[in-house]
């Protein structure tokens, strides 16, 4: 069962990223950049400055900083335990996926960028709850953002449905601890 499982994960990937264009592979590269990003997160940063108080922007953006720190430690943890390869290191099957030039590192299991851009997102959408346009950019980002890393080969689809998962789980923690020990407006 595992087995086939882990089958049709591979063959998820090779058909997912074997979709992808040689004309498009720039923009997927510039997605899968965290930096790509940074005006909209400047953007967050001042709706925060401009909906709480500054204590309260000081903790949103500690609550931020540890949450990201956390996922990220966490899944390196998890990386260096499970040591499955990415696809791109993969000998058996990185000869069928598309050659893009990206940065590859050696394990893959789960994804820090997945886990990591759902946890924010998560804790964001929550703390934004009737900013509807803000919520939707999220939910989309996280997904494009995690779609990269397929479409480049460096992750196996359940290396992102994993960082989805563990992302949503611990961003929903971080805003009930933040709510717990910080009074919101």
């Amino acid at each position: 069962m595992l087995e086939q499982f882990l089958n049709f994960d591979r063959d998820l990937l090779i058909y997912l990223n074997n979709l992808g264009s040689n004309n498009w592979d720039f923009l997927w590269l510039a997605i899968t950049d965290k930096l790509t990003f940074l005006p909209f997160f400047l953007i967050i940063i001042y709706f925060i400055y401009k909906k709480f108080t500054t204590k309260e922007l000081l903790f949103i953006l500690l609550t931020i900083a540890l949450l990201i720190l956390f996922t990220d430690q966490f899944t390196n943890l998890i990386k260096d335990s499970f040591q499955r390869l990415r696809p791109c290191r993969d000998d058996s099957i990185n000869f069928l996926l598309r050659s893009i030039d990206v940065r590859c590192g050696k394990f893959g299991f789960f994804s820090a960028h997945a886990a990591n851009s759902m946890a924010v997102s998560v804790f964001l959408y929550k703390l934004f709850k009737s900013f509807k346009t803000l919520n939707y950019f999220l939910i989309f980002w996280v997904i494009v953002f995690s779609y990269s890393r397929v479409y480049l080969g460096v992750h196996f689809p359940i290396d992102i449905l994993f960082g989805l998962t563990f992302g949503f789980f611990f961003g929903s923690i971080a805003y009930k601890l933040f709510n717990r020990f910080c009074v919101t407006s």
